[in-house]
């Protein structure tokens, strides 16, 4: 996909502060540290945006992004990051969670992996919470750049079976250093645009 604009709209942290434009939206979440800026950044072959911190645990916002006025991006804080106080993380758990049952324009959710770490209790718990909200998601395994081919084999068919659920549509192996990847999630990404689109506007597609 080519990338003409970015626009960052706003920090959010309750439904009142999101986005009015109904375009079909993508959310980022995963532990801090797992290469979520990056992949973002990736994504739209950007080496700088607004509102995506360099340091883990930093983003303290539901940061949204219009993307070529066609689609929404939505970074969500990171968790499980050891340095950020209890008191914060239940902040982040209670605005994460309004989000994820009140956002309507939300399609589907992009859940970050570390390809090198195996499933975590908080990973697994965010899967089952995705299921029991009856949110779809894309599963993707990002650092792919970082293991051998054969080790990268082995994590990858660990991290599907413990991830790939009911509401999974799909999964992509990914490299933010080297765009390993970024085609296939585009068009993931697109389709599921064009899907939404047609239920929200028919009469589009008849012409």
């Amino acid at each position: 996909m080519k990338i003409i604009s970015t626009e960052f709209l706003v920090g959010a942290v309750s439904a009142k502060q999101y986005p009015k434009e109904n375009l079909p939206e993508f959310a980022f979440v995963g532990r801090s540290n797992v290469g979520k800026s990056s992949l973002i950044k990736s994504l739209l072959n950007r080496k700088k945006l607004v509102r995506i911190s360099s340091s883990p645990g930093k983003t303290r916002e539901i940061n949204f992004f219009n993307i070529n006025e066609a689609m929404m991006f939505a970074d969500l804080p990171g968790y499980g990051f050891a340095r950020v106080p209890p008191a914060l993380q239940k902040k982040w758990k209670t605005m994460i969670e309004e989000y994820l049952t009140q956002r309507e324009p939300l399609i589907a959710i992009i859940f970050i992996v570390d390809v090198r770490r195996k499933p975590t209790e908080l990973d697994l718990t965010l899967k089952e919470w995705l299921e029991e909200l009856d949110r779809d998601y894309i599963l993707v395994i990002t650092k792919a750049d970082k293991l051998s081919a054969s080790e990268r084999s082995k994590q990858v068919k660990q991290i599907k079976a413990a991830f790939m659920g009911k509401n999974a549509l799909g999964f992509s192996v990914y490299s933010s250093l080297k765009h390993t990847g970024r085609k296939e999630l585009w068009a993931q990404l697109q389709k599921l645009s064009r899907e939404d689109k047609k239920t929200l506007f028919p009469e589009e597609e008849r012409g």
